[in-house]
């Protein structure tokens, strides 16, 4: 079993990726003090984490200052792959908490982290969260998958090019 993180009050939250488009590899870091934790993850999972996110940023007052500072910190190297993700919370705190868990095979017990963040923290790992996502591969204009740089079999051209 890998090892399992409570980081109170991080200095840093945030996610990136290393990689070319198309061969991205997605991160969430977050860091208190001297402990870095990097996670890898999937892109749809950041998306979706952002998106919720936002949506209950939505709810609160405005943050009062965005970090500035929000690239991956090296070095680069995931504690374990994240399963699952959950949100919570904390009005007294006016604190976010992330409860991430690790993907394991089925009736093993995976390691959790969990992360707890400010309003503003979570604000940038928002539009920063945002930003990453797209700037992956731009999309087909007629079945919305992504473009290769190599190529792209269109479902909606039956993997053809369309004819001048």
């Amino acid at each position: 079993m890998s090892e399992s993180y409570d980081l109170d009050a991080v200095d840093l939250l945030t996610t990136g990726t290393v990689g070319p488009p198309g061969e991205r590899v997605f991160y969430l870091q977050a860091r208190r003090g001297r402990q870095l934790l990097t996670l890898k993850m999937e892109k749809t999972q950041v998306a979706a984490l952002v998106r919720y996110l936002g949506t209950l940023l939505a709810d609160l007052p405005p943050p009062e200052a965005l970090p500035s500072e929000l690239e991956l910190v090296d070095p680069i190297e995931p504690e374990w792959v994240v399963g699952t993700l959950g949100v919570s919370y904390d009005e007294d705190a006016d604190r976010f908490v992330l409860l991430a868990e690790e993907l394991v095979e089925e009736g093993e017990e995976g390691a959790m982290a969990r992360i707890a963040a400010t309003r503003d923290q979570v604000a940038g790992l928002v539009l920063h969260g945002a930003e990453v996502v797209e700037a992956g591969r731009p999309p087909c204009p007629l079945c919305g998958e992504p473009l290769d740089p190599e190529g792209h079999v269109c479902v909606r051209t039956n993997g053809h090019k369309p004819t001048a």
